[in-house]
């Protein structure tokens, strides 16, 4: 049986408070919504209750966030794609951010286990005057229980992931189980099997000095990484004016979130003014 689930989040500014409102159709919703740093800033926790997607499974989030509201989006765990006999398991969320309004997409990794087919797809539309933060780990197989993702009797996994700013940045790319030369190779995971990406994307260009001190925050964390924690690979830039990225290789999921979080907490004072608030379920 596969699971359509489908979550709307609609986020308001009414006075000095980010108010929030979801309706949920299917095995998706949000488990909490928290004020940890005062009423200005909505957290909200989703949870998917199966624990894993399947092949044929269908997940959407849709986000609104209204002029002068700021939310905070995670998960309490992992995001699992399954094995798949056949169907492609899809996950998308697109996320539309008013004039003056702030995101934060902050999800915990996603594992593509052996064999799965997936598809996650995220986009963001951000008007001239909104700004976001987003991250997105990615684990092949299971790299702590040495669970390669490869290949088996019923064939080759895939994952395909797609992050879109519409006009100004587009990251689209399927990676097979059986693509060794991708997989392996310097120019690609180089034999590392986590990835991750954050990001900082404004809906007009950042001014100079802005990006510089976001790309100069970044690489003071890339520099002084703490290899007794496991060994990360990344470097920092900034492909277009509204945006500055941050990639990451690992062996780990642990050490590579390590580093975006320490990024993440840097840059929210930097860029926002507003002191790093981790959200309650990192600890658990």
């Amino acid at each position: 049986m596969s699971w359509h689930g489908h979550l709307t989040l609609d986020y308001r500014r009414d006075g000095d408070r980010t108010t929030a409102h979801d309706r949920h159709d299917g095995p998706l919703r949000v488990l909490q919504r928290l004020y940890p740093e005062g009423p200005g800033v909505c957290h909200h926790v989703l949870v998917h209750p199966p624990g894993g997607i399947v092949g044929g499974d269908v997940l959407e989030v849709q986000a609104t966030l209204q002029a002068g509201s700021h939310a905070v989006i995670t998960t309490p765990g992992a995001t699992r794609f399954y094995k798949s006999a056949g169907p492609e398991a899809v996950q998308s969320l697109t996320a539309r951010v008013a004039d003056g309004a702030r995101l934060e997409w902050l999800p915990l990794e996603t594992i593509a286990y052996r064999t799965c087919k997936a598809r996650n797809e995220m986009r963001f539309e951000l008007a001239p005057g909104a700004e976001m933060m987003g991250w997105d780990v990615l684990a092949l197989g299971l790299p702590a229980a040495h669970e390669a993702f490869d290949n088996d009797a019923s064939g080759a996994g895939s994952y395909t992931q797609r992050i879109e700013l519409p006009g100004v940045w587009l990251e689209h790319g399927t990676v097979r189980a059986d693509d060794r030369l991708l997989l392996d190779s310097p120019l690609g995971w180089a034999g590392h099997r986590v990835m991750g990406t954050l990001w900082f994307a404004a809906g007009q260009a950042l001014p100079r000095e802005r990006r510089e001190a976001l790309l100069d925050a970044a690489r003071e964390v890339i520099g002084d990484i703490d290899l007794s924690l496991g060994v990360v690979h990344a470097g920092a830039t900034s492909p277009h004016e509204p945006v500055v990225v941050v990639r990451a290789l690992a062996d780990r999921v642990e050490p590579l979130m390590r580093v975006l979080s320490v990024i993440w907490a840097r840059w929210r004072p930097l860029a926002w003014d507003v002191a790093p608030c981790p959200p309650r379920v990192w600890r658990t």
